[in-house]
């Protein structure tokens, strides 16, 4: 009797071994890049194994490194950057659509988003040149905003013409598309649940182990401070948000913010402190949510309305923050 229930025991101990619970089973990886880090979180075994998935994973954010960064000299971006006036670039297919997305974008907001803004960032000290901590000569900040305009730039098939000091900066947006790669090479690696970071922008499919949703958080507005304001759950979902209150420098009493107007020349100075956009790409979301923060709470919700988008508003008070949302995100958030 003993020896059967041995054999039982060693039986049930193989089926059990046996299983593949990957599929409850939460795995990571995870890596810098642009400055800042990656990772992904997913369930399931990818098609190819975990080695060949972190390597495509990093293959495909070192590519749009290679192409969009403005803090790398050799890059397509700072090659176009550096061009002579009248010089015609040749932009790989990535780059172009990001571009094509950015230029769209930069149309529809009337220039409060404009990827040509990148002399007024490095002159106030938020691009690859040296930190500033007080504010640039008007004199400086008129000279750079002549330089600035995406209406002057011309894009034919994938040609880019540099008409002579235009500095494009796509890092509102790179990141957001870098998500939406990645998210596709996991589908391609037969990974149907995950949750993809890069520097902050978001991606969620599916769900974690036992069918719980992928939970993330919308921090509150307060510099220094790890708190949380409100949670989302992504179901199959980007989630992209931008405020003022970690990029910024203080200069006599006066904070000046990283997210500079294009129409102006300086940095916003309305009392939107965050804006977070929901969006079924990252890319978008992700150039969306640096619109909202320059266009502000007023404008913003305005234009977020009209355009039925998702999005999620911290604006500060006397009182202290108010929170503001559009009926595309309450009805996504009623459905969690």
């Amino acid at each position: 009797m003993l020896r059967i229930l041995s054999v039982l025991a060693l039986s049930l101990s193989l089926l059990l071994g046996g299983c593949d619970d990957s599929k409850n089973r939460l795995s990571a990886l995870s890596g810098p890049t642009m400055g800042s880090t990656w990772s992904v979180k997913y369930t399931g075994a990818p098609d190819k194994g975990v080695e060949a998935l972190k390597a495509d994973i990093e293959a495909a954010l070192e590519q749009v490194n290679a192409q969009m960064s403005t803090y790398r000299p050799e890059s397509n971006l700072s090659r176009f950057n550096n061009a002579e006036p009248g010089a015609l670039v040749s932009l790989p297919a990535d780059t172009v659509k990001v571009l094509v997305a950015a230029l769209s974008l930069s149309a529809q907001t009337g220039g409060a988003y404009d990827v040509t803004v990148g002399p007024l960032v490095n002159l106030w000290g938020f691009g690859p040149d040296s930190d500033r901590f007080e504010p640039p000569q008007d004199s400086d900040i008129e000279r750079a905003l002549g330089r600035v305009g995406w209406q002057k730039l011309l894009l034919n098939e994938q040609q880019l013409l540099q008409p002579g000091g235009v500095y494009v900066d796509l890092s509102s947006i790179a990141k957001g598309f870098a998500v939406d790669k990645v998210a596709g090479l996991l589908d391609h690696h037969g990974v149907n649940n995950y949750l993809v970071e890069v520097g902050g922008e978001l991606r969620g499919k599916g769900s974690k182990p036992y069918n719980k949703p992928w939970r993330v958080a919308v921090e509150r507005p307060i510099a220094g401070v790890r708190e949380v304001e409100q949670v989302v759950d992504l179901q199959d979902m980007a989630l992209a948000t931008s405020g003022d209150y970690r990029n910024f420098f203080e200069s006599q009493g006066h904070l000046y913010s990283h997210t500079i107007d294009p129409r102006t020349g300086y940095p916003v100075e309305h009392k939107l402190a965050s804006v977070s956009v929901l969006h079924k790409s990252a890319m978008m979301a992700d150039g969306l949510a640096t619109a909202m923060t320059v266009l502000g709470p007023e404008q913003g919700m305005a234009f977020a309305k009209d355009h039925e988008l998702a999005v999620f508003f911290i604006v500060r008070t006397d009182k202290g923050v108010k929170e503001l949302s559009t009926s595309a995100f309450d009805a996504i958030m009623e459905g969690q």
